[in-house]
């Protein structure tokens, strides 16, 4: 072996195995880090102490905001899991017709075309037929509201009853 094959085979080689090693090495710190602040939280769990939320108060906000708006989602359109199965149904048997024409073209043989693709529409029919066999949408309490419920009875202003036992004027 010449000297400039082997420099032009190492170096690619040294480089793949040393972004490995880094990658390996980043996340075991990553996961330590993580580990010591679940451990942190446990600890201030056990000694009575309410922990933060979140550890990144932009990593909360931004978990509620997607939060607000799956529920706006909920609340303006419904439950649409119905429609989500029936469109990757009809997408699948799209594709997998396709990929019979082609196939069966390509290969001069129906059979293998209809092996792959027909796989695919199969399995395009079956989400279709689940979008069918879908229950009902669940009941509008999905979603907690961000509001307390007010109490039965209650117009929700305040009372100008007492609590203690009526006394006579």
């Amino acid at each position: 072996m010449e000297d400039g094959y082997m420099w032009t085979t190492f170096v690619p080689i040294i480089a793949i195995l040393g972004w490995v090693v880094v990658t390996v090495v980043n996340s075991i710190a990553r996961a330590r880090v993580r580990e010591m602040e679940v451990r942190e939280r446990i600890a201030m769990i056990e000694r009575g102490l309410v922990p933060a939320p979140e550890a990144d108060p932009n990593g909360f906000d931004r978990a509620m905001n997607r939060y607000e708006r799956t529920r706006y989602r909920y609340e303006r359109y419904g439950y649409r899991t119905h429609g989500r199965y029936r469109r990757a149904g009809i997408t699948l048997m799209g594709v997998g017709f396709g990929l019979m024409f082609m196939l069966g073209f390509l290969t001069g043989d129906p059979r293998v075309g209809l092996g792959v693709g027909g796989f695919l529409a199969i399995l395009g029919i079956a989400f279709f037929l689940n979008s069918l066999f879908e229950a009902d949408p669940p009941d509008s309490n999905a979603f907690p509201s961000a509001k307390p419920p007010t109490p039965p009875g209650s117009s929700g202003a305040s009372s100008t009853m007492s609590a203690g036992p009526p006394s006579s004027h």
